[in-house]
């Protein structure tokens, strides 16, 4: 992979390709983890520096055998761990469920609402999942990260990586269809307003 050549050939730009690349689904995740965009900046920026500082001890076959994608939600997920039991210490906020839409600019006023409800609605019910559930999810549907993958993130066997997710959209769809009348979004014609 070039982005990998070029974190050998030279460590600072790569790096800079890398973040580039990759910044996007490292936020993503966080912000579906933490459910709190200031939180998710703050995940995001300590997993590149962290990412960063383990790639100044690589040496050349290991920075070429990386998938730089789920090694950095690895550490993503180390750190944001990390931080959980650091915040057990300390009283908890009301976290955020809010999502943004990236693609509002593309659509009409009521497209770009609709979207928006759906988003939050959705970020909600994720964010009720069990966490190991929540990140297989969110690593299968949201990233894109095929099973081995996941199952390497979430240090286990595939089968059971597979079980997450399975389970995980299961328990979604329970927790949508639990969802008051007057809350619910049209999810692509799914639900109309009763």
């Amino acid at each position: 992979m070039a982005l990998l050549a070029c974190l050998v050939d030279d460590l600072d730009e790569g790096f800079a390709n890398l973040v580039r690349s990759e910044q996007r689904v490292v936020y993503s995740v966080a912000l579906r983890m933490t459910r709190s965009p200031s939180e998710a900046e703050d995940l995001t920026a300590e997993t590149f520096l962290r990412a960063y500082r383990a790639l100044r001890g690589y040496d050349r076959s290991r920075v070429l055998a990386l998938r730089p994608r789920s090694w950095l939600v690895t550490i993503m997920l180390n750190t944001w761990r990390n931080s959980l039991r650091d915040a057990s210490r300390r009283p908890n906020l009301m976290p955020s469920a809010d999502l943004p839409d990236r693609h509002a600019e593309d659509q009409d006023v009521e497209q770009a609402v609709e979207s928006a409800e759906r988003q939050r609605e959705l970020g909600r019910l994720v964010g009720q999942l069990p966490v190991a559930q929540r990140l297989a999810v969110v690593l299968r549907h949201v990233v894109g990260l095929p099973m081995a993958e996941i199952a390497a993130v979430l240090k286990c066997p595939e089968g059971t990586a597979k079980s997450h997710v399975s389970r995980g959209l299961s328990k979604l769809r329970t927790l949508y269809d639990a969802v008051p009348p007057s809350r619910e979004c049209n999810f692509a014609g799914r639900r109309e307003q009763r």
